[in-house]
């Protein structure tokens, strides 16, 4: 992968800061990260922030939360959601998410992993979700269209989210991961491939790319569990989002890929202790999914807000009465669009 692929002025790197000392995960990440103009967000928890120097980095703290959104609003950002104040915020068209538990991974021939070159050849390339190419992303070095493949759909459609994979700690559940706590996940397979259709997928907000003027106000904030946690397995909000922007693209003819690059994910919090919070995230997938697998979206919806919009006034009507955090979610989804709307107007 050429970094000269790359036009360092396109990209805002956002890092959720959960950690007062940044010291080593900077460092570890600072042949990569050092050309770029960085975002970090700070958990209103962390007093503060150690960062090294040689970064053009911009750090927004609770304070600078709430003079962009207001105290009421604030609350919206706050562990693995603060992400999510990082995207509103960027003036960048591509964004790049990372936490501050994860390191660089390596290939099999021990090359440190450029995310932000994968990630940007997989945003900068076509995506195919109307035909499956079986030797995957066809855009991909040594790859190819395979025996089939109608050329009326070779040129694909413009890709709006990148999703990258983690090595060490898979994205599994509390429950997979309790009942298998030595499982990791060693495996670097060098591919990636665009999900279909109308296929969802669970997102992590970890280690992913998007172009934010496709789809920016997708990428949001809104299911929320009661007494949501500070690790992963003790959040929902980016399954959530993932079904949202999958719907998004799916309507809006863009494409999502999944696949390299890779990161590695250190260890953080337990699986058991986590097992009672996430089981009421599990139980609400089996409403969700099928809600959004059988959401059509209408034509007046041509953009990601209204979208976005359409589908919290759907995901009100047909869940609200099956649980109280759908109600919230689609409260918060609309409320999001008027902050994305809002911090766009104070940039032009």
């Amino acid at each position: 992968m050429s970094p000269a692929s790359v036009n360092d002025n396109e990209v805002d790197i956002v890092i959720g800061a959960f950690r007062s000392d940044l010291t080593s995960f900077m460092e570890e990440w600072r042949p990569i990260f050092s050309r770029f103009h960085l975002i970090v967000v700070k958990d209103p928890d962390v007093k503060e922030v150690k960062i090294p120097e040689g970064f053009d980095v911009r750090v927004y703290t609770e304070s600078d939360i709430v003079k962009v959104v207001g105290s009421s609003k604030a609350s919206l950002f706050s562990g693995y959601s603060s992400r999510y104040f990082g995207y509103l915020v960027s003036n960048k068209k591509y964004i790049i998410s990372i936490d501050d538990d994860c390191s660089p991974a390596k290939t099999k021939d021990g090359d440190l992993v450029d995310i932000v070159a994968y990630h940007l050849n997989n945003l900068k390339t076509p995506a195919t979700p109307f035909f499956f190419n079986t030797l995957y992303d066809p855009y991909q070095k040594g790859s190819d269209f395979v025996r089939g493949y109608p050329f009326s759909l070779r040129s694909g459609v413009p890709c709006a989210l990148s999703c990258g994979l983690w090595l060490n700690l898979a994205d599994y559940d509390a429950p997979t991961q309790a009942l298998k706590p030595d499982m990791r996940n060693t495996r670097y397979v060098d591919a990636v491939l665009t999900v279909p259709l109308k296929s969802m997928m669970p997102m992590s907000g970890v280690n992913i790319a998007f172009d934010r003027e496709l789809v920016g106000p997708a990428m949001l904030p809104a299911l929320k569990l009661v007494k949501e946690g500070k690790v992963r397995w003790e959040t929902m909000e980016d399954v959530w989002c993932g079904l949202v922007v999958k719907t998004v693209c799916d309507h809006l003819k863009l494409g999502v890929k999944s696949g390299i690059p890779y990161v590695w994910r250190n260890e953080k919090g337990s699986a058991i202790d986590s097992l009672k919070k996430e089981w009421e995230g599990v139980k609400l997938m089996e409403d969700a999914v099928p809600f959004f697998e059988t959401l059509r979206l209408s034509r007046s919806s041509v953009t990601a807000e209204d979208c976005v919009v359409e589908i919290a006034a759907a995901v009100k009507e047909r869940l609200g009465s099956t649980h109280a955090v759908f109600v919230s979610a689609a409260e918060a989804m609309v409320e999001w669009v008027k902050l994305w709307k809002a911090v766009r107007s104070l940039d032009h």
